[in-house]
């Protein structure tokens, strides 16, 4: 499995496990499917939407571990 980093783009993320779409919908990030996502880093939307990049990039893993 591709390794998530605040590098990765949100498309990338979604592509790796559909279901991290819970954990980004959780702090905020609800237009996953709007053309930003296929562009933006997961640190860019972190900045746009006011979380810590490192914080959600632990919990993508985390719970991406889990699956």
């Amino acid at each position: 499995m591709a390794k998530i980093t605040k590098d990765t783009l949100i498309v990338d993320c979604l592509k790796i496990n559909p279901n991290s779409a819970e954990i980004l919908q959780s702090v905020g990030m609800h237009c996953l499917g709007c053309p930003s996502a296929r562009g933006e880093t997961i640190a860019e939307a972190c900045s746009v939407h006011g979380e810590d990049p490192d914080r959600l990039v632990a919990k993508l893993r985390a719970f991406f571990s889990q699956d």
